[in-house]
């Protein structure tokens, strides 16, 4: 489904305007002539051209995937892969998510004091890139957030963190494709689940426990804020050979995973490939954004998918 021009929001990182009130999405380039006069410009319409390349870069990516001798060891142990990275860059790769407040007001409605019980589970938590904004900013006292990542070398970094506050938040190591929900949270009991460049991570085979996992967590009425990489992506078309995994599926030099959706491929995961009944679509939107290093007169595409997804 194609989203309608009011559903189309933003931009992943309020760092690269500077302006932490400025909305996401709304510099549009209207003249090609001043394509170099800013570092960013919002719903960028592809032309021929770079629809062609994209093609022809993932064709290639078809034609000389991940040797099949070597592909099991990323699909054993993904979790390990993390913890190396984890353990490389601790909390420095990372900033906090100040554009939550912008793109996700939802999730900034639980802190405030009359909102009254609360529960927020950040999923793929990292280094507590959602929990500890909310922290900070909470003014509810019966707020709580808990905070999940499959690498045990995240959790560890969120724990040491000084803002780490086990009065009013819990960090634990939990692989969202797994059987078993985490005994930390009770199931049906979340109000917001955030689900930020997490789906990615996961081999596609992996997609349906996600989505049982994510529906029996959350309250009727909770939602999920998403937010992950789109079809032909910066990231994706500047892959190498021996980088595919499957199609659309990739090992980053690190060993990480990451897969690139299409708009119609997130909304089937949570109407038709979720159980039944399954969620409310609130936004399914597709961010194209031309990043532009003005010095070197370079062109940079990228394209994030964002949508909110309510359960019924």
């Amino acid at each position: 489904m194609e989203p309608d021009k009011k559903e189309v929001s933003s931009a992943i990182d309020v760092n690269e305007t500077g302006n932490l009130n400025a909305k996401f999405g709304s510099r549009l380039l209207s003249d090609q002539e001043a394509v170099f006069n800013h570092n960013a410009w919002d719903h960028v319409d592809w032309d021929e051209e770079q629809e062609q390349y994209a093609q022809a870069q993932v064709q290639k990516h078809l034609n000389a995937p991940v040797p099949v001798e070597e592909q099991e060891q990323y699909y054993d142990q993904p979790a390990e892969y993390w913890n190396k990275f984890y353990t490389k860059n601790e909390n420095r790769f990372f900033k906090d998510r100040n554009w939550l407040r912008l793109e996700f007001p939802e999730l900034l409605e639980t802190t405030l004091p009359e909102a009254g019980p609360k529960r927020v589970l950040e999923v793929g938590c990292g280094a507590g890139n959602t929990l500890f904004p909310l922290l900070e900013q909470s003014k509810n006292p019966d707020l709580f957030v808990y905070a999940t990542d499959f690498s045990s070398t995240a959790v560890q970094v969120v724990q040491s963190n000084p803002l780490y506050d086990t009065t009013r938040s819990c960090a634990f190591v939990w692989d969202l494709a797994s059987p078993d929900l985490p005994k930390e949270v009770e199931p049906g009991s979340l109000d917001v689940l955030v689900l930020i460049f997490v789906l990615s991570a996961l081999a596609p085979e992996q997609w349906d426990q996600a989505m049982k996992n994510i529906h029996k967590l959350l309250k009727p009425g909770g939602l999920v804020v998403f937010r992950d990489y789109g079809r032909y992506d910066l990231a994706q078309l500047r892959f190498k050979e021996r980088r595919l995994l499957k199609e659309n599926f990739y090992i980053r030099g690190d060993g990480t995973r990451v897969y690139f959706f299409t708009p119609e491929e997130v909304e089937e995961l949570f109407t038709r490939r979720s159980p039944q009944p399954s969620y409310t679509v609130e936004q399914n939107a597709v961010d194209r954004r031309l990043l532009v290093n003005r010095s070197k007169k370079l062109k940079m595409y990228r394209v994030w998918l964002q949508g909110k997804f309510r359960k019924l």
